[in-house]
């Protein structure tokens, strides 16, 4: 997908109305101009309530997926693989109201990731993201899990 949108914008646009974020009130409010910031938020509606009228688990989880993967892939100019490959949750109190997660990536971490693949090996980096409330307090810490490699080159070359 970010291989043919490179407008933060129009990204923007796009996630917003991709019907899994629709679905659950989840909205990316910005995308930096370089894809190396994201901010998500999800306001306490009807319809991502739990059972007792806080945030839903399932939803504060889907706040904090796929960003952090596609942000690597708008950044690697289209020679690596990344995946989300893992993520575990710690749901620290209860979601009430406006919950946000901001995503970051670093010169340092594209610099790792570059060279822990240089040789085709893979490289499991890990992330961790916090979901805060109105006040900044945490609600929910998620660690991500990525695979990436470069891409693979075609073993046997086509001859004309």
């Amino acid at each position: 997908m970010l291989d043919r949108i490179r407008s933060p914008r129009a990204f923007r646009t796009l996630i917003n109305l991709w019907p899994p974020y629709l679905g659950a009130g989840i909205r990316v409010e910005h995308v930096s101009p370089d894809f190396r910031q994201i901010r998500v938020a999800m306001k306490l509606r009807w319809f991502n309530r739990n059972a007792v009228g806080t945030q839903f688990g399932g939803s504060l989880y889907s706040m904090t997926d796929p960003f952090l993967m596609l942000m690597f892939l708008a950044n690697l100019e289209g020679e690596h693989v990344v995946w989300d490959k893992a993520a575990e949750i710690e749901f620290v109190r209860p979601g009430k109201g406006v919950v946000r997660a901001e995503f970051q990536i670093t010169d340092q971490d594209l610099a790792d990731l570059r060279q822990r693949t240089a040789g085709g090996e893979k490289y499991l980096p890990e992330f961790n993201v916090d979901v805060v409330d109105e006040t900044g307090a945490v609600v929910a810490r998620v660690k991500k899990q990525l695979y990436a490699r470069l891409k693979r080159r075609t073993k046997f070359p086509i001859v004309v």
